[in-house]
């Protein structure tokens, strides 16, 4: 199975993704500050396994700390060093509630204990995560038709979480279940991870593929071409609202139009009850180069005014269901939302 990041001899090791497809790099990372830089910079994406970085990233800023009295305010300015990153995945944020309750429960150990427990939590967020892609794998499964087509935007793989993948992982488990006939792959502008990603993972695989631009999706679910959209997520709101890379929300317009079920997948980690309905998902804006530019080669004028927002936001009532490692959640959304965080 891929592994796109791991912990080893007190570094973090992970994929560099903006290399690929054509360079597989792994970096070498025993620095939180350089770990945040590159999760900014998206050399690991991915809500999950942004969410497993900003843990190990704690672990590495803490393994600095020599003297305790520095302890408080280096844990606090490590926090808000990995808080900063990315300010949609909702993941990133809960990780580090999870981490952070771990450092008070244990702030009075002795150091050694401390930063072994804070380690432990952070393997325990990798393994629960890429065991929770599995099962949301084999839920996602069963809702597909002998013989699918499914049709997925981003990359929501292995690269893209501890290993396995949300929606490709709903991919994986139907191949391995003799369901799937063939992914169609939107390429994902302006960053491509489509392309790029998902494309490279699936031929790794040995899983059937086309690669398709992102304004063709509709001609293909025009002429019966896709039996399912599935594509995962990066928050969603207590509504069941879901914020996933831009052209998502298009994507689930054109899948309702055609009659085509529209599935998130993702775990519950993502899941933010704190935020009613989409409106309230910020959403991150990226530099004007993503749009202006592909692999440094500039194809529009110089000096224009760009848009380049990294999400949008479906509206609940376009999503078919959300696919969990906790089973499947229909609509109404609130009411299955509500039960699935507090059961």
């Amino acid at each position: 199975m891929l592994t796109p990041i791991s912990y080893r001899d007190g570094a973090v090791e992970l994929i560099d993704q903006t290399r690929l497809p054509h360079d597989v790099v792994t970096l070498t990372i025993a620095d939180y500050r350089e770990l945040a830089d590159a999760i900014r910079t998206m050399k690991i994406r991915g809500a999950p396994a942004i969410g497993i970085a900003v843990a190990y990233g704690v672990v590495l800023g803490i393994q600095e700390v020599e003297d305790e009295a520095e302890l408080d305010g280096r844990f606090e300015e490590i926090v808000e060093t990995l808080r900063r990153t990315r300010p949609t995945a909702v993941n990133l944020f809960w990780a580090l509630e999870r981490m952070t309750g771990v450092f008070y429960a244990h702030r009075k150990a002795d150091l050694p204990i401390l930063k072994k427990e804070l380690l432990e939590e952070a393997k325990g967020i990798h393994d629960e995560d890429i065991e929770a892609n599995q099962r949301i794998g084999r839920y996602g499964a069963e809702l597909l038709p002998d013989g699918a087509t499914v049709l997925t935007h981003c990359n929501a793989g292995a690269l893209a979480t501890g290993g396995y993948g949300t929606a490709l992982g709903v991919v994986r488990a139907a191949w391995e279940a003799g369901k799937l006939a063939k992914v169609v792959v939107d390429e994902t502008r302006p960053r491509l991870q489509g392309a790029r990603l998902t494309a490279w993972e699936l031929k790794q695989d040995g899983i059937p593929f086309e690669l398709i631009t992102d304004s063709a999706a509709g001609s293909f679910m025009a002429k019966g071409e896709v039996d399912a959209v599935t594509v995962g997520a990066d928050r969603i709101a207590a509504n069941g609202d879901t914020a996933n890379k831009v052209g998502t929300y298009s994507l689930a317009v054109l899948a309702h139009h055609h009659g085509i079920p529209f599935y998130i997948a993702a775990p519950v980690s993502t899941i933010d009850g704190s935020i009613a309905d989409g409106a309230r998902i910020p959403i991150e804006q990226r530099d004007h180069e993503e749009v202006t530019q592909i692999q440094g080669a500039q194809i529009a004028p110089t000096g224009i005014h760009v848009r380049n927002p990294a999400f949008d936001v479906t509206p609940a009532d376009l999503i078919t269901a959300i696919i969990t490692e906790k089973g499947v959640l229909r609509p109404p959304y609130i009411e299955a939302i509500h039960d699935v965080l507090h059961c």
